[in-house]
Parts: structure tokens; C-alpha cells; sequence
């Protein structure tokens, strides 16, 4: 990336890659066009890992969709899609290593599946069924798994921000090899948590990279009414953290960026702050009607950008991708989802007993007591409990 002054140095360099002006002191780095055409003066040649994030897009958007679906006909109560997003969140998995500590937001379920969590592992958590790992105690959406070093997502906004920021200044005094990956929405900026975050990050000089989804909406907030200036990727260099701002709809340059920041964080073990920039298509959750504070033009021109159909043209012109092809990955997919939705159905729901399970090293006495009084509670009522 070019230097914006003389005083401000900590914009983060690229090579091999494009850069969009559109006005901004910090222009946007990118590897793939809107019209999916490599950005002219770039080399990219079409790989396998390439395919990869195409397919797990596409499947990211399947499952979402038939969530979307399961949450309107009453089978679960809440769901947030990623619709728009996938090539932000996608490309960022596909930029780090497996055993990087994943700190989410509750919009990032796309690194989950690019690390291998199946798709009954997704319905069991929105089902709540026995075995979901949150023992049934969170809302859909809100996933967990030690062993894909994904940390619990919290609705609260921003408070995985100084987590993060704390888990990785332990990896750095344990001299581990891996740093931590914090997701955050533009609006999470406006929490005290994040300033806090930044300000420990560059302070204690810790190896953690934040990844900002500028998706120009928090809920029915637009980004003009969320901050001036420009763009949020010179917050991070305000702090005195490396950063840059990424077109996040472009998952080869998402993939590329957050591969060079990771390798810088290791290296130096120092924070990197990215913004990728990318538009929620659909509403925040299944609890908003995004139609009614924005036009249908707005989604339609952003429609055009979206990251699947980008990647898509390109795949197809370098001969590794078909219609053929995607058919049959739909066909394949739309089954195995449908099975785990029935399968997630017919389950045992969580044991209610256990919503104090795991919260103690060792439950207190007064824990243990609440706990006897709710078994005998629904055991006096098993006609109204199940």
C-alpha cells in the first residue's frame, strides 16, 4: 500500500496486487475485479485453494439460506446470516493457519467451515440439542469448538476485542507460533472495548490481527452516521498498528492480505489491523427488515459486487470451475443439509439440569442447590416441560 504522509508509516505494503483509489487516503487493495477479471499489472494464476473458497462460499450460503428458512417457519428462533460477507470471512480463513485462536464476532461461522465443523455440528448448536457443545444455554448463531481454536461467540458487541488482545499477549510470553484473529462489525469501533483493545494491542505489543467487516450497515445505522474520515483502517494507524483497507469482496486479495498480516504478527509479534470492506445483503438478523431503512436500488448495485459471482467468472474463465460442476456441488449439499436439519430435529433437546455445567471449575453450594431445585421443578412438571 502506498504511505498516506511523511507522519503516518504504519500503512501495511502489498505485492502483486491492485489498489483502488475511490478517493481514499488508504486505497483498497485488490487481486480480483468486479467483472472477475485479475486487476490489471497483477499475477494470479487459478489454484485449487482457490476452488476451495468458492465452494465454501457456496456452501456457507446454502446452509444460511436453509436457516434463514428454518428460523421463518418457527423451528428455531433466531438466526444472522453472512450473505454478502462470505468473501470477507471465507478469505480470512483461507489466510490463516488452522491453529490461529479465532475470536468471533457472530457473523464469521464461514471460518468454522473452512476448519472442518460439519453441518451437524452447526444444527446441533442452533437446535440446541444434546450435543451441543454450549450445553443448549446460547442463542443460534453463538458457536464454540475448543478443538478448531474458535473461542465462544458472545452477542455482547466488541467484548471479544480485549479478549483477543489478552489471549495473544499469552501466546507471545509462551513464545507460541500462532497469534490471534479478533471480528468485528464498523459499528463494534464505537465501543469503548475496541479503543481499549487497540490501545493494549500497540501497547504491549502483542501478535493479534483485527479484522474489521466494514459492511456499511450496524443493524439500520449506516456507516455515514457511524464515523467520519476516511475509512476505519487509519483507526489502526492512529494506535500506531500496521494496517490497511482490503476490498472485501474480493476473497483472493482478503486471502493474500491476511496471509502477509499474519506473517507480519508472527515475525515481529506486533498487532496489524485490517479493513475489509464488503456489504451485508441481507438484513442483520432474523429479528430486522432491512427494507425498511434501505432501497432495494442500494442492495441491487451491491448485488453486482458480491464476492461469489466474482470469484465464480474467474474459476470458470481459467477452466478449474463449470455450471455442471456447481449443479452438482448444489444437489450434493442441499441433501446432506437437509439431513442434518432432520437429524438436529428429532434429537434430545440439552439437559436443562446442566445449564450450570461447565460455568464453575467447582459449583459453589449455592449452585448445586439451585440445580436440585430445578430437577425436582421439572421433574414435578414433567407434563408441562417434557
Amino acid at each position: 500500500m502506498s504511505r498516506v504522509s511523511g507522519r503516518i508509516s504504519r500503512v501495511l505494503e502489498f505485492r502483486g496486487g491492485g489498489e483502488l483509489n475511490e478517493g481514499r487516503a488508504l486505497p483498497l487493495y485488490q487481486i480480483l475485479g468486479e467483472n472477475g477479471i485479475i486487476a490489471k499489472g497483477v499475477k494470479h494464476t487459478a489454484s485449487k485453494r482457490d476452488v476451495k473458497v468458492l465452494t465454501c462460499m457456496m456452501k456457507l450460503r446454502m446452509m444460511d439460506r436453509m436457516l434463514l428458512e428454518a428460523q421463518r417457519q418457527g423451528r428455531i428462533p433466531f438466526y444472522a446470516a453472512c450473505n454478502g460477507e462470505e468473501g470477507s470471512v471465507v478469505g480470512t480463513a483461507a489466510g490463516l493457519s488452522s491453529e490461529d485462536e479465532v475470536f468471533s464476532q457472530y457473523r464469521e461461522h464461514g471460518v468454522l467451515l473452512w476448519r472442518g465443523f460439519r453441518y451437524q455440528d452447526f444444527m446441533d448448536q442452533c437446535f440446541a440439542t444434546k450435543d451441543d457443545p454450549g450445553k443448549g444455554r446460547q442463542m443460534p448463531v453463538h458457536y464454540t469448538s475448543p478443538e478448531l481454536h474458535f473461542q465462544t461467540v458472545s452477542s455482547t458487541i466488541a467484548t471479544q476485542i480485549p479478549n483477543s488482545v489478552g489471549a495473544a499477549y499469552a501466546l507471545k510470553m509462551g513464545k507460541a507460533s500462532r497469534i490471534t484473529v479478533t471480528f468485528f462489525g464498523e459499528g463494534g469501533t464505537s465501543e469503548g472495548d475496541f479503543h481499549a483493545g487497540l490501545n493494549f494491542a500497540a501497547s504491549l505489543q502483542c501478535p493479534v490481527l483485527f479484522v474489521c467487516r466494514n459492511n456499511g450497515w450496524a443493524i439500520s445505522t449506516p456507516a455515514s452516521q457511524q464515523y467520519q474520515g476516511d475509512g476505519l483502517a487509519a483507526r489502526g494507524v492512529s494506535y500506531g498498528i500496521l494496517s490497511a483497507a482490503v476490498d472485501g469482496n474480493d476473497p483472493l486479495a482478503v486471502a493474500h492480505a491476511v496471509s502477509t498480516a499474519r506473517k507480519r504478527c508472527l515475525e515481529t509479534q506486533t498487532p496489524v489491523f485490517l479493513e475489509l470492506v464488503t456489504y451485508r445483503l441481507g438484513p442483520h438478523s432474523t429479528s430486522d427488515d432491512s427494507i425498511l431503512y434501505r432501497g432495494k436500488e442500494e442492495v441491487t448495485q451491491a448485488f453486482e459486487k458480491e464476492p461469489i459471482a466474482r470469484l465464480r467468472k474467474f474459476l470458470i474463465s481459467s477452466g478449474l470451475w463449470s455450471t455442471e460442476r456447481e449443479e452438482e456441488l448444489a444437489t450434493a449439499e442441499k441433501k446432506k443439509l437437509l439431513d442434518a436439519i432432520s437429524k438436529a430435529q428429532r434429537k434430545e433437546k440439552a439437559p436443562p439440569a446442566d445449564v450450570v455445567e461447565q460455568v464453575h471449575n467447582r459449583l459453589s453450594r449455592t449452585l448445586e442447590r439451585q440445580r436440585r431445585e430445578l430437577v425436582s421443578r421439572l421433574d414435578s412438571y414433567k407434563d408441562k416441560y417434557g
